[in-house]
């Protein structure tokens, strides 16, 4: 049944005007964007579909590339590439307004930008949110790249690209491909390495951030792990 043949009070576009669009469902608010289904299938239904081949994931869905969007039998290149943009203008949206208030002040900000940019990406990405004297982003830089368990983080690099920026401060960010966001030793060994070595360059080390999927990435700082 096509959606225009539902009762209007179960229409997803007549919902979110009449309640909001937090009151819709993540397929709901896909329905919404992609705007007509196919042959047998409503809107919603693809969208489902969708989201089912992503394992029901959001962060996995936005990192998805042009061609696994595609691929979702009724996406199509045209639905893909409207999708990677409204994803992409998500991220930009984050991002500048970090750029002119205080990142650390807006932690909820930070965290979503990660998990978008870090949820779920199956290897280890290590990542540094430069900012400035008034903790603005200056330059948000994935540094290192690793495999699936680990990731090799060098301090002198992490030292230079601060310079190379010219940070006053900056907030660390890696993943954990596992899911599983509480710290291991080694991530406490290497941020307090991080510390000393980004405080012999007058740079502030404010937090440490783990992302792991779709839960909110977790804070050292709150933590008091720093």
């Amino acid at each position: 049944m096509a959606i225009t043949d539902w009762p209007e009070g179960e229409r997803p576009r007549e919902r979110l005007l009449a309640h909001g669009a937090e009151a819709l469902s993540d397929a709901e608010l896909l329905a919404i964007y992609l705007r007509v289904g196919v042959r047998g299938k409503s809107a919603v239904d693809l969208a489902r579909d969708l989201l089912h081949r992503f394992d029901g994931r959001l962060a996995t869905l936005v990192d998805a590339s042009l061609d696994e969007l595609a691929s979702v039998s009724g996406i199509g290149m045209a639905k893909a590439a409207q999708l990677k943009a409204s994803f992409e203008l998500a991220r930009r949206a984050l991002s500048q307004e970090m750029t002119v208030r205080d990142s650390f002040s807006s932690p909820g900000k930070v965290r979503d930008w990660l998990r978008l940019k870090l949820g779920s990406r199956g290897h280890e990405v290590f990542m540094a949110l430069w900012l400035d004297a008034q903790n603005r982003l200056i330059k948000a830089e994935e540094l290192f790249a690793g495999t699936l368990s680990q990731t090799s983080v060098y301090p002198r690099e992490v030292v230079k690209a601060a310079l190379a920026n010219n940070a006053a401060a900056v907030i660390l960010a890696h993943n954990h491909p596992s899911g599983v966001a509480e710290p291991s030793p080694a991530d406490q060994m290497l941020t307090a390495t991080l510390k000393e070595a980004l405080t012999l360059v007058d740079v502030r080390l404010l937090d440490h951030f783990i992302v792991a999927g779709n839960a909110p990435p977790l804070s050292f700082a709150e933590r008091g792990l720093l």
